[in-house]
């Protein structure tokens, strides 16, 4: 297993670099079931943020791309649990999927709440607004 940094997934997805995208192509469509890609959490969270401010994806791109990657056996996702559950919340909503999985993964955690003073966080992924 090798661990994939967001610049090789957003050179993958976006295909936007003519030196970086082939090597990033080739490095991922070589990854096997045996063999995998890892993806932290954070280069989730880089990676959608990236997509969504630079790139302008919209948020069913966001997801498609998100449960792609989450039932793609040659790719390995942490916490795709965790990743799942606030995808959903995402899907769903209008918060950032960055604050959804913040949510999801304290409440994973036994968290009884996320305190934030994000309104949006507060009302569209279940965070205690603090006033």
């Amino acid at each position: 297993m090798i661990g994939l940094d967001t610049n090789v997934l957003v050179r993958y997805v976006a295909q936007d670099d003519p030196r970086q995208s082939p090597k990033a192509t080739r490095l991922i469509e070589s990854l096997t079931a045996d063999a995998p890609g890892y993806i932290p959490v954070v280069s989730i969270v880089e990676l959608t943020w990236v997509l969504t401010r630079c790139y302008g994806s919209t948020r069913d791109e966001i997801c498609t791309l998100l449960e792609t990657m989450l039932h793609t056996r040659e790719l390995v996702v942490a916490d795709a649990d965790i990743v799942w559950k606030a995808l959903r919340v995402y899907r769903t909503g209008q918060a950032d999927f960055a604050d959804c999985l913040i949510e999801r993964s304290a409440n994973a955690a036994g968290c009884a709440h996320t305190a934030t003073f994000d309104r949006n966080a507060a009302r569209f992924c279940g965070m205690a607004l603090i006033e």
